[in-house]
């Protein structure tokens, strides 16, 4: 059976991917839904890309994970991305699942429509602590305008404060060669 590593995406923690862990844990797979520094409740918004990457590595290196699946959703292709360049040697397999998929030097912000980014930096001054939340008309329109507002609504009240910094921070890929 297969280890996986489900990393979430901004505004979220770990626990939004417990639904998707599920089936893979019943197929007899062990799965991990760890949380970001910086998109856990209460952790300082002042985190950027380097720091995140960090945790999911050390939660790697902590949990001593081998030949790893690891997934990234979203934001979470930034991190897996990150991951890969650092520690190689633990991962099998990257999933970019609707995903950010950047090229060595890239920042999130290269990937963004370019009238994000002054919304996100006024976002952040008005917060006053370095974190970013659109409002729910911004985010059902970009993220779920698929769904009916009540399944909308209630994805979007679980959304954490996701700091800025994680997006202007250029990423580093340069060691990450197919096998």
């Amino acid at each position: 059976m297969s280890t996986y590593v489900l990393v979430h995406g901004a505004w979220h923690t770990g626990s939004e991917l417990e639904p998707v862990a599920a089936p893979i844990r019943a197929a007899g797979h062990q799965v991990h839904t760890p949380t970001i520094k910086g998109n856990r409740p209460g952790d300082a918004k002042t985190t950027g890309l380097t720091e995140a990457i960090q945790s999911i590595t050390d939660y790697l290196a902590d949990n001593n994970l081998k030949d790893v699946i690891l997934l990234g959703h979203s934001y979470g292709g930034m991190i897996i991305t990150g991951v890969a360049d650092q520690a190689a040697e633990r991962i099998r397999r990257l999933v970019y699942w609707n995903a950010f998929v950047p090229n060595n030097g890239e920042s999130l912000n290269d990937m963004v429509p370019p009238h994000y980014l002054a919304l996100f930096d006024a976002i952040a001054a008005e917060r006053g602590d370095g974190s970013v939340v659109l409002p729910f008309p911004i985010w059902r329109d970009a993220f779920t305008n698929d769904a009916d507002l009540a399944t909308a609504q209630r994805a979007y009240d679980i959304l954490n404060p996701h700091p800025l910094k994680t997006s202007a921070t250029r990423s580093r890929c340069a060691a990450i060669r197919p096998r």
